[in-house]
């Protein structure tokens, strides 16, 4: 999408369940195997009672759509605020969304509102992303 395209108000959400094998292969790339992730019996004495994706795999569902939808191929991700409001579970299928909330056109950035919800309603991250959108000629 062009940054003149761009317009406060814009909406794009992409909806992904999360599987095992995801948390795992997460764990797996990130060395993060912190065992509420991926080890099933220690999981269910915790506090959550059982295991629940990594959180910043669920940020990673709005990187992708940032990446991907909106604004899209081409923008560059410069910030992210991110507040997990609830755990994700596995089998959840959690939709991230992000609505643009303000253009600035003097530096061609994008400011967006960022969440993400399980299958539920239930918000389970929020926070904002602002994204440079790339020259006409990149």
């Amino acid at each position: 999408m062009r940054f003149e395209q761009m317009a406060v108000g814009m909406v794009a959400e992409r909806a992904r369940t999360v599987a095992v094998d995801d948390v795992l292969r997460y764990a797996e790339i990130t060395g993060d195997f912190n065992p509420v992730h991926v080890d099933a019996v220690a999981a269910a004495k915790s506090r959550f009672g059982g295991q629940i994706a990594h959180g910043m795999l669920t940020a990673g569902y709005v990187s992708a759509l940032l990446a991907m939808d909106l604004p899209g191929p081409g923008s560059i991700y410069l910030t992210q605020s991110i507040r997990f409001t609830r755990p994700v579970r596995l089998g959840d299928t959690v939709t991230a969304r992000a609505e643009v909330v303000e253009v600035i056109e003097a530096k061609r950035r994008v400011r967006l509102a960022t969440t993400c919800r399980n299958q539920h309603g239930e918000t389970v991250l929020e926070g904002e992303a602002t994204i440079l959108m790339p020259e006409e000629s990149e």
